[in-house]
């Protein structure tokens, strides 16, 4: 069985993003197991980003809490917060530690999903639901649970960058 999607864009007036159509194709093959491939006509950062999501897809952090281990989607994580030399990870219903610093989680992660929002804080940007700044040139990020992150107003430039809202 042989499916296709395609991925429009509403603006297709747009040369560079008619270009960038994506064109999706899933075919169902029991006799072997899940394989992906990327055609593409160059190897941008946008095709490097969507190779490490697909490798990345189904990966998970080990963490604890009250002395028992979890085996954490990436995806189900809302944020990361570093505490006192310790980091935890916060999910909707768990608030987990890992014995990975920081930093190493910045570099496991992928930089357009997970943001460094300030310096003992990584937000999950797939979490928030809404940004709202501030007097201070702070910006105040509500994730999907209600929680409300601090983005520094250290880090609002990189974020306005990276969401496209720098202009």
């Amino acid at each position: 069985m042989l499916k296709k999607r395609r991925l429009n864009y509403n603006y297709l007036e747009n040369k560079e993003l008619r270009e960038s159509q994506m064109k999706v194709t899933i075919k169902k093959d029991i006799d072997s197991g899940t394989a992906v491939e990327i055609h593409c006509r160059e190897v941008t950062s946008e095709t490097e980003r969507l190779e490490r999501y697909i490798r990345r897809f189904d990966e998970r952090l080990i963490a604890s809490e009250n002395g028992s281990t979890y085996n954490v989607s990436i995806e189900e994580i809302l944020y990361i917060e570093s505490v006192d030399k310790k980091t935890f990870l916060y999910t909707a219903g768990h608030v987990l530690q890992t014995e990975k610093r920081l930093y190493e989680l910045e570099d496991l992660l992928d930089e357009k999903t997970f943001f460094r929002c300030s310096k003992s804080v990584i937000v999950n940007l797939n979490k928030v639901t809404k940004l709202k700044p501030e007097v201070t040139r702070n910006i105040l990020a509500t994730l999907t649970n209600g929680e409300v992150i601090v983005i520094s107003r250290r880090y609002v430039r990189a974020l306005k960058t990276l969401i496209g809202l720098d202009g």
